[in-house]
């Protein structure tokens, strides 16, 4: 087996880290305008939060738009292809080894930078909770056009509670998002990849030599 050499590779390439951090700053918008408008705070009148909610929430829809544009232009939408290898090591790792001082299982590489569970995590965020709650908010926001359909006020009860649990199950993927980011490495260990771009992957000789040779710019010498 080929002796392993850890380097700075480019894994989170200029758009991605874009799209990351304004797609958080909307999220943080539309949780925090949402629980205004559910009444849990009164920090912002109902008039202007509705207005920022929505604007946000059409601002994350194009967002979203050219970021599945982008992942399948760049070929970068393979990374979160789920497999079951190793899934069972990272989830045992996640559930009680992190807390037992166990390395990670997963070796992140440069053409495969999340582990099993977190693509498949992602790919659950891409595909159920991100289109549940842009439809059932773009069928809570034209309300005007369908109000007059048969018991309408009820469908509406029916969107509203659903548009709020794709939120909360967003909520709480955030929250647990967050935590990750505190425990093994530092927070700033953690964070300095999807600003730099650069994160320190174990490469093979072969790797080495490929990067080097074909894509010089994605790693530093």
């Amino acid at each position: 087996m080929s002796e392993l050499t850890e380097r700075k590779v480019k894994v989170y390439p200029r758009f991605e880290r874009f799209w990351h951090w304004t797609q958080m700053a909307l999220i943080f918008v539309l949780l925090f305008t949402g629980l205004g408008l559910n009444g849990l705070h009164g920090l912002v009148p109902f008039g202007p939060a509705v207005m920022l909610h929505t604007i946000a929430a059409l601002a994350l829809i194009v967002l979203w738009v050219f970021a599945i544009f982008w992942h399948f232009t760049t070929g970068t939408w393979v990374h979160y292809v789920p497999s079951t290898n190793g899934l069972w090591q990272v989830a045992k790792f996640y559930t009680y080894g992190i807390f037992k001082g166990e390395h990670h299982p997963y070796r992140k590489a440069y053409w495969r930078k999340h582990n099993p569970l977190q693509a498949l995590t992602y790919l659950a965020l891409k595909l159920i909770l991100f289109p549940a709650i842009w439809i059932s908010g773009l069928i809570y926001l034209t309300y005007n056009f369908w109000e007059t359909t048969p018991d309408a006020s009820f469908w509406l009860q029916v969107v509203a509670n659903l548009h709020i649990l794709a939120a909360y199950a967003i909520a709480a993927f955030v929250v647990a998002h967050v935590y990750l980011l505190t425990v093994g490495h530092s927070f700033r260990e953690h964070v300095r990849p999807m600003i730099t771009g650069y994160d320190t992957v174990a490469l093979t000789p072969e790797e080495v030599a490929y990067l080097e040779a074909d894509e010089p710019a994605r790693i530093k010498p």
